[in-house]
């Protein structure tokens, strides 16, 4: 059983869910190195603007952007105690898993009788 990350099973699929699409994960890496406006993020992907927005959104419904109004822009940072808590669940699912494969190893190791 994995312990407990203070994230309810809502969150875990919020924030899975925002990570299972390649532009959310490039969003949250580029918000992850500055706070960046969504113009700006827009601007590098071959979509429209009101896609980028829908991308951010779900980020931000998954609680790994934050998005804060400065005049008439909107900046997106990544948030990083919430990407430390999903680090955190998938290594607790890592050291379960590691945990199975070594007795798995050891009972093949057993000499037969």
């Amino acid at each position: 059983m994995v312990a407990q990350t203070g994230l309810s099973d809502e969150q875990i699929d919020r924030v899975f869910h925002a990570l299972a699409t390649a532009t959310r994960r490039d969003i949250l890496r580029r918000t992850l190195e500055r706070e960046q406006s969504i113009s700006a993020l827009a601007a590098d992907y071959e979509m429209s603007f009101a896609a980028v927005q829908k991308h951010i959104a779900v980020l931000e419904a998954a609680e790994l952007v934050v998005k804060r109004a400065e005049g008439r822009e909107r900046l997106v940072r990544a948030d990083p105690e919430m990407i430390a808590r999903a680090r955190a669940l998938l290594a607790q699912y890592e050291d379960l898993w590691r945990a199975r494969i070594d007795r798995l190893d050891a009972l093949l190791a057993e000499p037969e009788n």
